[in-house]
C-alpha cells in the first residue's frame, strides 16, 4: 500500500517537477493531490499518465495526507507548513522559512541523513537552497577525508532559480535583443540576457546577500560550523542549472587523484574530468539529470592543500524537487512516514 501524498505549489516549476519525478522514481503513491492557491482551482497537472486538477490549500484537509512536499514562498510556509504538521502528515519544504530552524533537520540524503531522526519535533523538513544542495554533495566526502578549512565559492546561477518569470525573461529580453532592443528588466535589477548579473537577493549590511549567506549558514548546519566558507553568487543567462566554481583549502594534505577517486565513489556524484576540450559538464548537459556532476579537479598550487572544483546540477532536480524526493524515500526507507488508515 502506498502513501497519500500531497504537492503545495503544484503549478509552480519546482512543484511540477515533484509531480514528475515522485512518477519517475516510482515512490509508493497511493493518492496524490495537487494543492494551490485559490486562482489556481481546477489548473490541470500532470502525475505520471493521469492528469489531476489543482485543489484550494485552504479547503484541503491536510489530515488526509501523509506526507506532504511544498514549494511555496518563505512566508506562506511559515504560516502554513505549522498548521499542516500539525494535523499529522510531515511536510518536506522547499522555501528557506525553516532551514535554520534548530528544530527542523535539513537534509541532503547523501550528506546527513540520520537527521531526519528529529523530524517529528515539528513534523517539518526543511529543503536546502539549491546551491548549497549540490554544493555539499561534493564537499561532505571531502571534508570527512582531508578537513576542510576554508572554501571560497562563486556560483553561475540559472534564471529558473527566479521560476518561471525568471525563465520568460531572459527568453524575452534575448528575442528581442535582434529585434527592437531588449525589453527592461523586471524581476531581476538589471539586464539578463547576453548579461551577468552579481546579485542574488537583498543586501546584508556586511555586503553580502542573504543568497550568499545562505550557503555558508546552511552548510554549516549540514557539515561543520568550523568550514570558513566565502560566496559570490552571480545570475547568469542559462534557462536551467546551476554551476560553482569551488576553491578548497584543507588541514590534511590533499592529492587531486586521491580526490578524484573519493569523488568517484561517493554517492549522488559523477565526475567528469578529462584534460580535453570536452571533458567537463556545463548546465546544459546537466538539465533533467539527477546527480551532480564534479569536473576540472585540479591542485592549487597558491595554498597549502588546496583544490579547485567544478560543480553543476540541475537545479530545479537536485537543487530542489528532487531532493525533496530523496528525503520522501528516506523516510520511507526508515519507516518514518505514519500513515493514516484508508477511509
Amino acid at each position: 500500500m502506498g502513501y497519500r501524498v500531497a504537492v503545495v505549489g503544484a503549478t509552480g516549476n519546482v512543484g511540477r517537477e515533484m509531480l514528475n519525478i515522485l512518477e519517475e522514481v516510482n515512490f509508493p503513491v497511493e493518492k496524490i493531490h495537487a494543492i494551490a492557491s485559490r486562482k489556481s482551482i481546477g489548473v490541470e497537472v500532470s502525475f505520471g499518465n493521469q492528469i489531476i486538477k489543482c485543489e484550494d490549500v485552504e479547503q484541503f484537509d491536510f489530515s488526509s495526507v501523509d506526507l506532504v512536499l511544498m514549494s511555496v514562498s518563505g512566508s506562506f510556509s511559515k504560516e502554513w507548513a505549522p498548521k499542516i504538521g500539525a494535523a499529522g502528515p510531515i511536510v518536506i519544504d522547499n522555501s528557506s522559512a525553516w532551514r535554520m530552524d534548530p528544530d527542523v533537520p535539513l537534509i541532503v540524503p547523501e550528506v546527513n541523513p540520520d537527521d531526519v531522526s528529529f523530524a517529528d519535533r515539528k513534523n517539518i523538513i526543511a529543503n536546502p537552497n539549491c546551491s548549497t544542495a549540490q554544493l555539499v554533495v561534493a564537499l561532505k566526502p571531502l571534508h570527512e577525508r582531508f578537513r576542510i578549512k576554508r572554501a571560497v565559492v562563486s556560483t553561475y546561477q540559472s534564471v529558473s532559480g527566479a521560476g518561471k518569470e525568471g525563465m520568460d525573461e531572459l527568453f524575452d529580453q534575448t528575442k528581442n535583443v535582434f529585434v527592437l532592443g531588449a525589453t527592461p528588466p523586471n524581476k531581476f535589477p538589471k539586464q539578463i540576457a547576453f548579461n551577468v548579473i552579481p546579485f542574488i537577493g537583498s543586501f546584508r549590511d556586511d555586503g553580502y546577500t542573504d543568497e550568499e549567506a545562505k550557503m555558508w549558514n546552511e552548510t554549516h548546519k549540514m557539515i561543520d560550523p568550523e568550514i570558513k566558507l566565502t560566496v559570490t553568487c552571480v545570475r547568469v543567462p542559462v534557462m536551467v542549472g546551476h554551476s560553482e566554481s569551488v576553491n578548497l583549502e584543507f588541514h590534511d594534505p590533499v592529492d587531486e587523484d586521491e580526490a578524484r577517486d573519493l569523488l568517484r565513489e561517493s554517492p549522488g556524484l559523477i565526475v567528469i574530468d578529462k584534460r580535453d576540450d570536452k571533458g567537463y559538464m556545463t548546465p546544459k548537459e546537466a538539465q533533467g539529470e539527477f546527480p551532480v556532476f564534479v569536473s576540472r579537479i585540479r591542485r592549487d598550487p597558491t595554498v597549502e592543500n588546496g583544490l579547485n572544483l567544478w560543480v553543476v546540477a540541475d537545479n530545479l532536480r537536485k537543487g530542489a524537487a528532487l531532493n525533496a524526493v530523496q528525503i520522501a524515500e528516506l523516510l520511507h526507507e526508515r519507516g518514518l512516514i505514519r500513515q493514516k488508515a484508508l477511509a
